[in-house]
């Protein structure tokens, strides 16, 4: 009995861990609005980089079901050091994809989409949720 208490103490404490390392970029982010919608999107590991999924989308106020919800709009972020991520992204109004950049600092997330090696690129500023 005592080997099962002790396993499941070491199980939470390792729960516990991982949850107190994640990383910054995880978590539930508001996108800035894009001709009049925005949406919520949920970050979270895919392999070794991360991505995010659309949960929730806005017209003004309003919430509706819109076609994206479920689809990737972070795809393979993966971490660079110091908040800063390398990716692609996806924009829904014109159903392109593009190289993507994102830095996190606080509570705060810019995320960029290129084109061009980079050289033209146009970013949101997202406000995490959760």
């Amino acid at each position: 009995m005592r080997h099962i208490i002790l396993a499941a103490v070491l199980a939470l404490g390792a729960t516990a861990a991982t949850a107190a390392t994640a990383d910054p970029i995880e978590g539930l982010w508001q996108t800035q609005p894009d001709e009049g919608t925005f949406a919520h999107v949920a970050i979270a590991p895919c392999g070794l980089a991360y991505c995010g999924t659309i949960t929730r989308a806005f017209k003004g106020t309003q919430e509706y079901q819109s076609p994206n919800i479920g689809r990737q709009i972070v795809i393979d972020m993966a971490p660079q050091g110091g908040g800063k991520y390398q990716g692609q992204v996806w924009r829904p109004s014109n159903n392109k994809i593009y190289a993507g950049k994102a830095t996190v600092a606080g509570n705060q997330l810019s995320l960029s989409g290129c084109v061009a090696g980079g050289l033209l690129c146009k970013s949101q500023a997202w406000v995490k949720v959760q």
